[in-house]
């Protein structure tokens, strides 16, 4: 037989305070608020169908095949049933608001921003020495050497090495600053000359470019993004006041903890 462990909605909120998750908390319940108002603003509804969708969509998530794996999975996270249905609610209400609010900006926001779009598929070796580096670079030059040799001579991960070094592909913004300028500035397929980055050098071979094609990922993406920064920005106008706020009026004072 289990021994059975009570826990209370108190001591709940005192682990999250002394495990300083509060601030997210709160930040998540004003977004909530904010679109709620919004949605109510803009008079934004949901359907049942659309409910009944995303409620499926969660569940295929999730993995929550059966029947009985949902109500395990309610039971684990203490959700009732109403409640998943207000997760999905979310859900859909976050996203018909994002819409809202961006979809007509998402074509101009790209075409200003293209060049932070384009891609890069690449490969790289990472060494500790940039005159080693430099000769293999000059190597690749020469035809003497190719990069996927350089890789199964230099990479030590199994599987990094077997794909020599593939780093898939990468936004512009994916790259450290200084790699980017070089990598979007190659003529592919080419090795670029070795890059210093914190004392370790890297040498990329940058198999392709990729121009941004306005596709409906990229939509999606752009949306969201726009999305989160314009929310990012209300909660930073926001001066949010919660209950917790007057238990914290008799403790000592910040300076007093910090005395030895």
């Amino acid at each position: 037989m289990k021994n059975i462990l009570s826990i209370s909605s108190q001591e709940i909120i005192h682990y999250l305070k002394i495990s300083c998750q509060v601030p997210d908390v709160i930040e998540g319940i004003a977004i909530k608020k904010i679109i709620a108002d919004i949605a109510k603003q803009a008079d934004i509804t949901v359907s049942e169908d659309e409910l009944q969708q995303e409620g499926d969509r969660l569940r295929f998530a999730k993995k929550l095949v059966k029947a009985t794996d949902t109500w395990a999975w309610l039971k684990r996270h203490h959700l009732a049933l109403n409640e998943f249905e207000e997760l999905a609610y979310n859900n859909i209400i976050w996203d018909k608001v994002a819409h809202h609010l961006f979809s007509d900006t998402v074509e101009s926001f790209f075409y200003q921003n293209q060049f932070d779009f384009m891609a890069a598929a690449t490969y790289e070796v990472v060494l500790d020495d940039y005159d080693l580096a430099l000769e293999l670079f000059y190597g690749i030059q020469e035809n003497e050497l190719t990069f996927p040799e350089i890789a199964r001579e230099y990479i030590s991960n199994p599987q990094s090495r077997r794909a020599a070094g593939y780093q898939g592909i990468k936004q512009r913004n994916d790259f450290r600053p200084e790699v980017a300028a070089a990598v979007f500035a190659a003529k592919p397929p080419q090795v670029i000359k070795p890059i210093t980055i914190n004392k370790s050098v890297y040498l990329i071979w940058v198999e392709e470019i990729i121009q941004p094609d306005l596709n409906d990922e990229l939509r999606e993406q752009i949306i969201t993004d726009l999305f989160d920064d314009w929310l990012k920005q209300q909660i930073q106008q926001m001066e949010i006041s919660t209950s917790l706020d007057s238990n914290s009026d008799n403790q000592a004072s910040p300076d007093s903890l910090m005395q030895a």
